[in-house]
């Protein structure tokens, strides 16, 4: 019993620091007061520095506490780029906060908080852990949201967010009693179990249909997007990187072991969800996005578009359609930090500039930045040979070997018409009349964006190792 509790403390040691440190920095901060807040940051980055360092040297796979938890391949390297995710947008978050005048020491407690549900999202191998981190996600980010308090639209985007969100909550657990009704479990095992045992009933195939619905809407794939665009805009920029990067990255976790490992017997069923999905994300995020004027609001369409892109793979449910995904969603949060380091960067006259025709000449005033951004808008519009150009490459590669023709060739269109708005603000910075220029970017700035930029831009050299790791993680499941 002693040894089996030891194994599962030390399976769930990332969580563990997560919840201890955020614990621990919150009690520093309640007695210290807002003085503290600088110093809450720093510790909050480093812990979650301590939580990838357990992850990639401490080594050890198996399940833990009955099951309730698994760490694989595929775990860890999704648990990585959440916590890749966090702190980045942790870093970028300080100086921002600050300026804006919304900053305090609750702000890296709700990131940790946030990123402690994460990883029990991306970890757990029931139903029920699944929904609980879930909602331990949602609670940090409902605050965030809505952080500014004196900013009506971050007001806004909060109740938006936290209505919306709730909502689907409702529709999710609901689909997860369903599951657990028909198939007597929540455990993955055994529902996979109890759907190869026999024909599926229309109330099982309900439940397997709402809890898809749940998971789709995390990940903000259409037709339940409907939130991103407003959220995106009005929350704090750090909290919309957070958003569009690590919550990303594990909500695809958790739609990947649902599908792939609990539902897989189901996959004549939920593929063609999936299917309907990918293309209707990637229809909106390539037509949605062309008349935005807000970069952020840009983003939130390009981001719609990008889930569909990774559901590409998803569909195919093959190794190498999880490859696939795994990759894309590794080169998708390179890109997505790296842009967002830029709209944090966007001030002028020490205002916040989010809108796109503001950044118009920018060549002139700034060319290393401009260059950079460059670089990563066409690594987003998938232009070989940078980074993004092989994310899609895997994934329709994945499609058509496994038959998804019209899905390879409809994605291969959306990527085309993507392209027009990519492009449409690289000429805007190349070769529109120079207004102001921005200010110098903050040095954590620089580095996430300088970083972000060579990654996309070197990713050819470096594609090998990453893919050889993201291939172990797709083994996981097969």
């Amino acid at each position: 019993m002693t040894a089996s509790l030891s194994m599962s403390l030390w399976l769930a040691m990332p969580e563990l620091i997560l919840a201890v440190g955020a614990m621990a920095l919150l009690m520093i901060g309640a007695f210290s007061g807002e003085r503290s807040s600088g110093s809450v940051t720093v510790l909050g980055v480093l812990v979650l520095i301590a939580a990838g360092a357990w992850i990639i040297l401490a080594g050890g796979e198996g399940t833990a506490f009955g099951g309730a938890i698994i760490l694989d391949s595929f775990g860890r390297v999704m648990m990585v780029l959440t916590l890749i995710g966090a702190t980045a947008a942790l870093v970028m978050s300080a100086r921002y906060g600050r300026n804006a005048g919304f900053y305090s020491f609750e702000y890296p407690v709700m990131i940790l908080l946030s990123t402690t549900g994460m990883m029990l999202m991306i970890s757990a191998h029931n139903l029920i852990g699944i929904y609980l981190g879930l909602e331990l996600q949602n609670l940090g980010l409902y605050v965030l949201t809505a952080f500014h308090r004196d900013n009506a639209r971050s007001s806004e985007s909060g109740v938006k967010y936290f209505i919306l969100s709730s909502l689907n909550s409702g529709l999710l657990l609901y689909g997860i009693t369903l599951v657990y009704g028909y198939t007597g479990s929540v455990d993955f095992h055994q529902i996979a179990a109890a759907l190869s045992a026999g024909p599926r009933s229309v109330g099982l195939i309900v439940g397997i249909v709402f809890v898809l619905i749940g998971l789709v809407f995390k990940i903000s794939a259409a037709p339940f997007h409907m939130w991103t665009p407003d959220v995106y805009e009005g929350a704090p920029t750090p909290v919309t990187t957070f958003l569009a990067s690590a919550a990303k990255i594990a909500a695809m976790s958790f739609l990947l072991r649902t599908t792939v490992d609990a539902f897989q017997p189901a996959a004549i069923d939920w593929q063609q969800i999936i299917v309907f999905v990918s293309i209707a994300s990637m229809l909106l995020g390539s037509f949605g996005a062309i008349g935005q004027r807000n970069f952020k609001r840009l983003m939130a369409y390009s981001s719609i578009g990008h889930m569909g892109f990774a559901l590409v793979g998803l569909s195919a449910d093959t190794v190498a359609g999880v490859h696939g995904v795994v990759i894309y969603m590794l080169i998708y949060l390179a890109m997505t930090l790296g842009t967002f380091a830029f709209i944090l960067s966007m001030r002028r006259r020490g205002e916040q500039v989010e809108r796109i025709d503001d950044m118009a000449g920018l060549a002139h005033t700034n060319p290393v930045m401009a260059t950079i951004m460059a670089i990563l808008l066409f690594s987003l519009a998938g232009i070989p040979p940078l980074a993004g150009f092989w994310a899609k490459w895997y994934v329709f590669l994945a499609a058509i070997n496994a038959h998804l023709y019209a899905l390879a060739v409809i994605g291969v269109v959306t990527s085309v018409v993507a392209a027009f708005y990519y492009i449409r603000i690289i000429k805007i910075m190349w070769f529109d009349e120079a207004g102001a220029g921005f200010s110098p970017m903050a040095m954590e700035m620089r580095v996430v964006f300088g970083l972000s930029g060579a990654f996309v831009l070197f990713y050819v050299l470096i594609g090998g190792p990453l893919g050889r790791v993201a291939e172990a993680a797709a083994k996981s499941f097969f």
